[in-house]
């Protein structure tokens, strides 16, 4: 059996070959007319004039098959105390009969419909209808804020949405259609349909011409069959987070998503048909596209939709409790969610009280994992943690410790804590300076991708052509930038460090805040943390460090404060300048688990900021100033 290093050699040395075998592993109803379109601009296309439908590769081709009784979905809700199973048949009866009710409202192939809906099933089942009539679906996070909404409803010019009469954050009902309907009001498109999905939880009231209830649409409606698309055309629209003015729409084709994503669920997580894979996400993100919604389904696995919070839902032992309940082989989560864990149980005295025997591995990605965090999650569960790293813009992962590809000494590489490991086959990583010129081993530089990116990245922005190219493209001519910053060592491993943002200049020092971060992470009272670099007329910029405490830590917060400065300075040195940290109850965060650290770096420079739509909660911010002026922090008024 070939090992990873034959295997990424041949990726990048006969791109068309490799993906073109691996292509063979999904459905096509026409052939492609070749691998790769080189001359596409402005990127290279994958698989051009083939035909194929990604909702038949991911649900009727398992039914054809004769698995239709294997289960397809396992909606596990703490929130409302509901656990349902969906077999595949089950499945496909459900998205033909909504894509009916949708193609009964008007929308065809190419139309677009906006998908703003609670994590519930009929979120996967709104997607796959969609992407069964070749519509392109934009999922836009639940409870988004109206004017978000509506700045996306400007920018796809959907058809029709589909929504939900509420969405459940914690204890907490959160009202959906008052968004919605404030959005519509608010944007210049107006949508002709809009379904709405009543939970029990609370009902809503319809607009008479354009709302219709979902469950009666679904009951009158004719179910739908498969259209085909072509594998350029796009699925999807996905809208990162944290946009501020124009929103960024990152594009996904239906070809290369499904060849990519069905090959990542045997080549990195090691998966097979009729296993249980959960990522712990929403679909609102990328991880939820990708490993809720169409990678698990496209390789014939069960998948887990999970409505709840990894701690108060009801503690911080319900992970353990859905694994050992539903026979989860592998997890996927924010390394976020697992220091909320630990935070609530340091010695994971839960862990004990589940049978995980037949759980594998732990998946971290969606922001940098810290060495203290993969420490404990490898000591607590004794199994794999592999840090893996992508971007929503990619749609899948660049570097992984790939577990089903053979390494040719074992099953892993060694793990080397604070590296994604290595590149994923199909992809070719470097690290560049300035002038766009290949660093050494160990320096720190811009973290890019050789072009072509392999099949299931993102070909450009919806409507946004030049802007892609600007954002992407043009800094590093034949690269993808990536906007991270890091490095490579001798071993060929990959450290991504920080946002090249987030390089912070110390007296002409280049230094990586997520080093510090790692260093303020290894203290033993420390939950969670985060480095900013903030302005200093002397130095230009200076280190400033926010600590979250473990629960119990009964220390005095200036005893901590010094011993992680000493801690800094021993571990990184003085040409670090860290001199100051605050303790803070909890850190700002988006809804997806990422820190917010340019938010705060406004806040502790006193420059005027605006809370990103994202963030989890705003309250956070006004915490953040008032540790400050109470730790005597100088620029705070």
């Amino acid at each position: 059996m070939a090992t990873y290093a034959e295997i990424h050699s041949r990726s990048r040395r006969d791109p068309e070959g490799f993906w073109g075998e691996i292509a063979q592993g999904i459905d096509w109803i026409r052939p492609f007319e070749r691998v790769l379109d080189a001359d596409a601009k402005p990127v290279a296309r994958w698989f051009p004039g083939g035909l194929l439908n990604t909702c038949w590769n991911a649900i009727d081709r398992h039914v054809a098959a004769g698995h239709g009784q294997r289960l397809a979905v396992i909606y596990d809700s703490p929130v409302t105390g509901t656990i349902a199973r969906f077999t595949y048949v089950e499945m496909q009866a459900k998205i033909a009969a909504l894509a009916g009710a949708l193609k009964e409202a008007g929308v065809a192939a190419g139309d677009r419909v906006i998908v703003y809906m609670p994590m519930v099933p009929e979120a996967l089942v709104a997607m796959l209808a969609c992407a069964r009539l070749g519509a392109v679906h934009s999922v836009v996070f639940g409870g988004f804020a109206a004017n978000e909404l509506a700045v996306r409803i400007d920018d796809c010019t959907p058809k029709a949405i589909l929504s939900a009469s509420c969405g459940i954050e914690g204890a907490k009902i959160v009202p959906y259609k008052p968004l919605l309907d404030a959005a519509i009001a608010i944007a210049k498109h107006k949508p002709s349909a809009c379904l709405i999905l009543q939970r029990p939880q609370l009902a809503c009231a319809l607009v008479p011409g354009r709302d219709r209830d979902w469950a009666e649409a679904v009951a009158a409606a004719a179910p739908a069959d498969c259209v085909p698309v072509l594998a350029t055309d796009p699925l999807y629209i996905l809208y990162t987070s944290g946009t501020t003015g124009a929103p960024k729409g990152v594009v996904r084709d239906n070809g290369g998503h499904a060849v990519a994503l069905h090959y990542s669920m045997q080549a990195i997580y090691d998966m097979k048909p009729g296993e249980v894979f959960w990522a712990a996400s929403d679909v609102g993100w990328v991880v939820g596209h990708s490993y809720i919604c169409y990678a698990p389904l496209l390789a014939g696995c069960t998948t887990v939709l999970f409505e709840g919070k990894p701690v108060g839902t009801p503690d911080a032992g319900v992970y353990w409790r859905v694994i050992e309940s539903h026979g989860v082989k592998t997890l996927f989560t924010a390394p976020t969610a697992f220091r909320a864990i630990r935070k609530e149980d340091p010695e994971g005295l839960l862990i004990a009280k589940h049978d995980l025997s037949g759980f594998r591995a732990l998946f971290l990605a969606g922001e940098r994992c810290d060495p203290a965090t993969l420490d404990w999650a490898t000591q607590k569960l004794q199994r794999p943690v592999v840090d893996h790293w992508w971007q929503t813009e990619t749609g899948w992962p660049i570097a992984a410790n790939c577990l089903g590809i053979p390494t040719g000494t074992g099953a892993l590489f060694p793990i080397k804590p604070g590296s994604p490991t290595k590149p994923v086959p199909g992809w070719d990583v470097a690290v560049l300076d300035t002038d766009g010129h290949a660093l050494a081993a160990g320096q720190i530089g811009a973290i890019v991708c050789r072009l072509p990116l392999p099949p299931g990245t993102f070909p450009t922005l919806w409507n946004a052509e030049q802007r892609f190219i600007d954002a992407y493209l043009a800094e590093y001519p034949g690269c993808y930038k990536t906007g991270d910053a890091g490095y490579i060592d001798e071993d060929g491993y990959l450290y991504v460090m920080t946002r090249v943002d987030d390089v912070i200049n110390v007296a002409g020092h280049r230094l990586s805040t997520g080093q510090m971060e790692e260093v303020l992470a290894s203290h033993a009272d420390v939950a969670e943390c985060a480095v900013i670099g903030v302005a200093d007329e002397l130095k230009g910029q200076v280190p400033l460090g926010f600590v979250v405490l473990k629960s119990g830590v009964n220390k005095p917060d200036a005893t901590i404060t010094a011993e992680i400065v000493a801690l800094v300075r021993d571990k990184i040195g003085p040409v670090a300048a860290f001199k100051q940290a605050v303790v803070v109850k909890r850190l700002p965060k988006t809804r997806s688990g990422k820190i917010l650290r340019g938010t705060m770096q406004k806040i502790a420079d006193a420059q005027s900021y605006k809370p990103p739509a994202t963030i989890d909660d705003p309250a956070i911010l006004d915490e953040i100033r008032a540790s400050l002026k109470d730790a005597g922090y100088a620029k705070e008024a």
